[in-house]
């Protein structure tokens, strides 16, 4: 998947966005490894978290909203196959600066799961053989 290449502006430090709220870090998570329009969007994080996680139309475009001000993803021009597509939809894809965001993210949630193992309130890994 090709990111979309940073703005010339004064590079922005990811971590000043963290922490992410549930949403935007699992609209950024689908949007990873590839592009996707909205609803495509919401049936990602609810496939990928077993239901666990629903995103409604008001919290799915709300988020995207604001990540576009921010510069997380970019609407692209690339469409499918005409027949294969509604022409209403809008594809998203991550910026670069969306992707270092979303690391940065990982990486925090990442440390805060070691420290709760530490202190015992998570058990160590399976390791599958």
């Amino acid at each position: 998947m090709k990111r979309a290449e940073s703005h010339p502006e004064v590079e922005r430090n990811p971590e000043d966005f963290l922490p992410l709220t549930p949403a935007m870090f699992h609209i950024l998570l689908a949007l990873v490894d590839k592009e996707r329009h909205g609803y495509h969007i919401m049936q990602e994080v609810d496939e990928r978290t077993g239901g666990k996680v629903r995103l409604g139309p008001g919290t799915l475009y709300g988020s995207i909203k604001r990540m576009l001000a921010d510069r997380w993803v970019e609407e692209t021009e690339e469409r499918p196959d005409a027949d294969l597509d509604d022409e209403r939809r809008r594809y998203y894809r991550l910026t670069d600066l969306g992707y270092r965001v979303a690391s940065a993210e990982a990486e925090r949630l990442a440390l805060l799961v070691k420290m709760a193992r530490t202190k015992k309130l998570l058990s160590k890994p399976q390791v599958s053989r």
